[in-house]
């Protein structure tokens, strides 16, 4: 437990929030239910052991923060997670009921995991992300976001083309999707991405495939192969002018296949936000 003030507040509840739950308990020395609330917070912090912060403010001290926060009675318990207040209580709850508002809060330990591999992918240790992501996944059978993102990591961040046995890896991961997951875009995405990879053995290579679209602008098979090329590469904005180009050309062949291939890539761009909003815009012109 800290004691934080308007110059601190930033660092030690907003950023620290990203990292792990904050909880942020508003009292004043004169309150006799904070002096009661107060034991019983920082016992709980103990208890939990660093799944959550504690932090005090004196709202008489720091009148700037509770008016920003709205407090019009203490004690008050606010919550933040990912830099934002998110729940909160007012009065001294028994300890009982602070438990069952922390359990509502926290993530269990599958999601603490999955929070845990996010962290590692930023700082680019994806192995320990996998580690992290598998263990995830054995400690909730059901969470499709950690499967989805074992698939992401092995697919696409790894440095190098993924081998047979990160394919493999990859594609139980998307095997085990439930219902929910199979309906997230990024499900579709990633197995096109995996498809791809699959398939570039048995495709032409880029320069017989680029000669073949080069010298018949309308052979849609070989454009369409060719961006399947492009795909297993990870050169998505080349896959996905090749796509346009299927589309301008018929927007039909193959069932319709380009558009929802086209679609599927800009989910895998996701992290590029300005290309995918440009890819947007001109299949939106080719459509229209």
């Amino acid at each position: 437990m800290i004691e934080v003030n308007l110059t601190t507040f930033e660092r030690e509840v907003i950023e620290a929030s990203r990292q792990v739950p904050v909880l942020v308990d508003f009292w004043a020395p004169w309150c006799g239910p904070c002096r009661a609330l107060g034991p019983v917070l920082e016992r709980l912090e103990g208890a939990y052991a660093g799944r959550f912060k504690l932090v005090k403010v004196n709202s008489d001290e720091n009148p700037e923060l509770s008016q920003q926060f709205m407090v019009r009675s203490i004690p008050y318990v606010l919550a933040f997670a990912d830099g934002n207040p998110v729940d909160g209580f007012v009065g001294a709850l028994p300890e009982s009921q602070v438990r069952e508002f922390l359990d509502r809060l926290l993530p269990g330990s599958s999601e603490a995991e999955r929070r845990r591999a996010h962290k590692l992918i930023g700082q680019g240790e994806f192995t320990g992300a996998i580690a992290a992501l598998l263990s995830a996944i054995g400690a909730d059978a059901e969470n499709d976001e950690a499967k989805l993102d074992l698939a992401d990591v092995v697919l696409n961040r790894l440095p190098g083309t993924p081998d047979a046995q990160q394919l493999e890896q990859a594609d139980r991961a998307l095997a085990a999707l439930g219902p929910r997951g199979q309906a997230d875009a990024r499900s579709a995405a990633l197995k096109l991405r995996l498809a791809s990879l699959r398939d570039a053995a048995a495709l032409p290579d880029l320069a017989t495939l680029r000669a073949q679209v080069a010298a018949n602008g309308n052979d849609l098979a070989a454009r369409s192969a060719l961006a399947q090329r492009y795909i297993a590469g990870g050169e998505l904005d080349k896959a996905l002018d090749e796509l346009l180009e299927v589309i301008k050309r018929n927007r039909q062949y193959n069932n319709g296949a380009a558009r929802q291939t086209f679609l599927s890539v800009l989910e895998l761009a996701a992290d590029r936000p300005a290309m995918v909003s440009d890819y947007r815009r001109r299949l939106s012109m080719v459509l229209n």
